[in-house]
């Protein structure tokens, strides 16, 4: 078996929660608008 079968079939599988919360748009949103906020403040500081 190839090493990259073997990595595969141990795998975790994502349960249901997770799933939830990887496609609730209201919580990805609030996600992109947060890490969006992150970057500028860096890139401020960075400028300043």
């Amino acid at each position: 078996m190839s090493v990259r079968s073997e990595q595969s079939r141990n795998a975790m599988k994502p349960t249901g929660w997770v799933l939830f919360w990887r496609t609730f748009m209201p919580y990805q949103l609030w996600r992109f608008v947060i890490v969006n906020i992150r970057m500028m403040v860096m890139i401020w500081k960075s400028h300043g």
